[in-house]
């Protein structure tokens, strides 16, 4: 199958992904610095690129909920926001899950206020972890096209029927320029089959229902209808975690290109301590355990690409094969004084029947750069924890640059 060969940053990548994933209703307000990747999603439309309704509406709150009436009513969607954005769209944001409505969006992920901040960080998704919302991160540009496409079929799945935020980093991926290929569509239309955003609940005449209703209460029906629907909802995650296998080894077989669906471990074969990254920050990782193994140093590399679900099985896994690790975080859990990141590794390491040593390290904060001399420190002071040092706050990067 032929693809197309093009040079461009992430947001562009990701709007390439959108085109080919051929949304019926695209809703936009942009924002830095996700900007750019709705300004290329309008102008796609705008040429006749991609054939879509555009809604330019007044805030992020009326554009979730113009397209939870889109879906609703049968169509396919996409939206992308970040930061102060994502704040404000997060009464619908919470809405979503609880419909099982199948919506992709994009987090160009920032930090957030205050001090005033409009670069990079993950604290904006993070803030967001628990709504409900399935999150994959992704390492580079070209993987943010491919997990665009992928997340519309992993959303729409019968099992699934949850929105997906395919999150990429702010500055570091958003502007980055690389070459990328573009899959060809018919291969991606083929790929993603027929959609059915609302064969389960739906905005249509001829299958009228309540939507949404209010539900729960002390008596009658109520309490026991909600907690079918919140189980059912935690059900449709915990399937999604098989179904995000299934899809990226069906997209590594259909086109070539293979990325670990919930979890990657590098050079954690015969690592006996090993470092955990999340997004963009891989590469530096990688760099810096590279450097490590030439100086004779046993680390690997734990990458997470799907956040949420939590993929617990995948992460013992590769936990359980070292004597000690560093996680790092670009963003905080102000109620921990550590890492979000950290603290979900941290609940993972109880499942395990030894206990291992575990750091958080906090960098990258408000667009700061962690180099791979920053992670070359992250692994020095894993390698002294492995022997026996003890430390119990949190490393943070960055702090004298």
């Amino acid at each position: 199958m032929s693809a197309e060969k093009i040079v461009c940053d992430g947001n562009e990548a990701a709007a390439w992904g959108v085109v080919r994933s051929r949304p019926d209703v695209v809703a936009v307000y942009p924002i830095t610095p996700q900007s750019s990747l709705v300004e290329y999603v309008s102008q796609f439309i705008a040429d006749g690129v991609m054939d879509a309704d555009l809604m330019n509406v007044e805030g992020e709150h009326s554009v979730l909920s113009a397209l939870q009436g889109a879906c609703l009513a049968g169509a396919r969607t996409y939206t992308a926001t970040c930061g102060p954005g994502l704040a404000f769209m997060f009464e619908p944001y919470i809405r979503t899950p609880g419909m099982r409505l199948p919506m992709v969006a994009s987090l160009v992920t920032r930090d957030t206020l205050t001090p005033q901040s409009v670069w990079g960080g993950q604290q904006d998704a993070m803030l967001v972890r628990e709504a409900g919302w399935i999150h994959m991160y992704c390492e580079s540009v070209q993987e943010i096209l491919d997990t665009t496409i992928m997340a519309y079929r992993i959303a729409e799945h019968r099992d699934v029927m949850l929105p997906i935020n395919v999150n990429h980093d702010g500055n570091y991926l958003s502007y980055g320029v690389t070459g990328v290929e573009v899959p060809d569509q018919a291969a991606v239309d083929a790929f993603l089959g027929t959609r059915d955003t609302n064969w389960h609940v739906a905005l249509d005449p001829e299958r009228p229902m309540a939507v949404d209703p209010l539900t729960g209460g002390a008596g009658g029906p109520g309490p026991g209808m909600f907690v079918r629907y919140r189980k059912g909802q935690c059900q449709g995650m915990q399937n999604a975690l098989g179904v995000i296998t299934e899809v990226h080894e069906a997209w590594s077989k259909g086109f070539g290109r293979h990325y670990a669906p919930l979890v990657e471990e590098y050079r954690l074969d015969d690592a006996d301590y090993a470092i955990v990254t999340i997004g963009s920050m891989t590469g530096a990782g990688k760099d810096a355990v590279d450097m490590a193994r030439d100086r004779g140093e046993t680390v690997g590399l734990i990458k997470i690409k799907t956040f949420r679900p939590f993929p617990l099985a995948a992460i013992k896994a590769a936990l359980s094969r070292v004597k000690a690790i560093g996680v790092v975080d670009r963003a905080v859990s102000f109620s921990w004084n550590c890492g979000p990141l950290y603290q979900d590794i941290l609940g993972a390491l109880y499942h395990l029947p030894e206990r291992v040593p575990a750091v958080s390290f906090i960098g990258g904060l408000a667009g700061a750069d962690i180099t791979p001399e920053d992670f070359t420190r992250v692994i020095e002071t894993v390698a002294r924890v492995r022997d026996g040092e003890r430390i119990d706050l949190p490393i943070w990067l960055n702090e004298d640059a």
